[in-house]
């Protein structure tokens, strides 16, 4: 069974506080997912294997621990999940990134898919599929559903906001995926929109509208 984690670290919590000010703006707005998704990456990646080498300090030959080759990639759900993305490669400089681009049909509510692009060895990686809101959580579930189909290791799901309603459903859906997000919200609106929120996150990102 995939792991459910509600990130309340300060540094987390201060931050989004201000994401989700309406009066944040673009630029600041964009560095701060780039922050928070550096932070939840550091908590998601606790679990890579690491092996001893050794190493020669100006001192001494001593023994060490180093990441054990493990393949990482990240995949961004577009538009929005590429805000994401820098702050995942801060850590994970050699991961491959992979896109999934979908959008939410105004009436129906789910998710379309227009564009999919992965890594050719994805199924020797452990795959991160980044996002900041879940709310539906249709467009995780398909998104994961596609990059199932190549096989990968390992999936896991950074966001940054959540719905109880998408992570109910992403979590029924792919029951064998890791789910890591920062802050868990009350509820979505008649409009699909997570309820306190920040609005539309790619729009805020891009300063679009």
């Amino acid at each position: 069974m995939g792991k459910i984690i509600v990130m309340d670290h300060p540094l987390i919590q201060h931050k989004l506080s201000i994401l989700r000010d309406v009066k944040t703006p673009s630029k600041e707005f964009r560095a701060l997912i780039s922050e928070i998704a550096n932070l939840i990456c550091y908590d998601a990646t606790r679990d890579l294997p690491l092996e001893e080498v050794e190493v020669e300090t100006p001192i001494c030959r001593t023994k060490a621990k180093m990441l054990s080759g493990k393949k990482v990639a990240v995949v961004p759900i577009l538009r929005a999940g590429l805000g994401m993305v820098d702050g995942m490669l801060t850590l994970l400089p050699s991961a491959k990134v992979g896109h999934i681009g979908l959008y939410r049909d105004p009436d129906t509510l789910q998710p379309v898919e227009y564009y999919c692009k992965l890594p050719a060895d994805i199924e020797q990686r452990e795959v991160f599929v980044v996002d900041p809101m879940l709310a539906t959580g249709g467009s995780a579930i398909d998104a994961i559903s596609q990059i199932k189909k190549r096989g990968p290791k390992h999936i896991k799901f950074l966001g940054i906001i959540a719905a109880p309603e998408g992570l109910d459903a992403l979590s029924k859906a792919h029951p064998d995926v890791d789910i890591i997000v920062a802050s868990l919200d009350e509820k979505l609106n008649d409009h699909g929109y997570i309820v306190p929120g920040l609005g539309d996150a790619g729009d805020r990102i891009f300063g679009t509208k």
